[in-house]
């Protein structure tokens, strides 16, 4: 396999329980099952979500905030995924508030997980408060993740809009790499005008789609047995998020269409493709 130039991809929203923390479990652990070497940062500082969803909880020794103010190094913190040869978890603090995170000490972390780690994921937290603003600050990409619901999208909106100004691409005149992802899409509710269509969130954030996920069961469990989805059972969700991860390498497998959307959480299971 080719190497890759380490890249940092944060994946934000405006709005909590949207599903970021099962996407960034579910892309860094699709990422790896592909041969290349991931890891996924905890950025909730004061919450700790992803090791739960990972299912290395009980294997938490140091954090992230350990390892900026240097009590410990990144081999002592690091937590090496046992299903998956190229994954690792870098946990957040429990017991910290995120005034701990320091652009210094942030930057100086991904720097050496550069030097390691083709891809290093950034969970951040919701809102646009210090951790969430130090997630995508170094980012190279964004993945925005949001439900097709009003509140929701016109929270990412907003998001979108910081990744536009308080990035460091951005200050540099340059522009952040984002991509789209709707999630806890429900195609009868969507018809019944309970939901946003996928054209409608489209129309409304203006960034290209990197995949639609259904609501499914099979999320919740899989977060409640701490296994990213892309390790679960076969399910709708998890074929989904390996479709988006394929779209997120640039893979040559045809832009997915709305009505190819529409087909499959119709039930027919078909990806329509639109041309190239």
């Amino acid at each position: 396999m080719t190497k890759l130039e380490s890249k940092i991809i944060v994946v934000t929203s405006g709005k909590g329980g949207v599903g970021k923390t099962t996407s960034s479990a579910a892309i860094g652990a699709e990422l790896a099952l592909r041969g290349h070497k991931t890891v996924v940062v905890d950025f909730d500082i004061g919450l700790r979500n992803l090791d739960l969803i990972m299912g290395c909880e009980r294997r938490v020794i140091y954090d992230f905030v350990n390892v900026i103010q240097g009590d410990a190094n990144l081999s002592q913190t690091l937590i090496k995924d046992k299903r998956i040869e190229n994954l690792y978890v870098l946990p957040a603090s429990q017991t910290r508030d995120k005034d701990a995170l320091t652009t210094e000490g942030v930057e100086q972390v991904l720097n050496d997980l550069r030097k390691e780690f083709a891809f290093i994921i950034c969970d951040s937290p919701a809102g646009i408060e210090r951790g969430a603003l130090m997630a995508l600050y170094f980012a190279d990409e964004a993945v925005i993740v949001t439900n097709p619901e009003v509140s929701s999208v016109r929270d990412s909106d907003r998001i979108i809009g910081v990744l536009n100004s308080r990035s460091r691409k951005a200050e540099q005149n340059g522009e952040l790499k984002k991509h789209l992802l709707i999630t806890r899409y429900m195609l009868n509710r969507v018809q019944r005008g309970e939901m946003l269509s996928i054209e409608d969130v489209q129309d409304i954030l203006a960034i290209p789609l990197l995949g639609v996920i259904p609501e499914s069961p099979s999320v919740l469990n899989a977060s409640n047995n701490g296994i990213p989805i892309t390790l679960d059972a076969n399910s709708d969700a998890k074929r989904a998020y390996q479709h988006a991860v394929s779209e997120l390498l640039g893979e040559k497998t045809g832009a997915l269409n709305n009505k190819g959307w529409t087909k499959i959480f119709g039930g027919l299971r078909i990806f329509n493709r639109s041309p190239a």
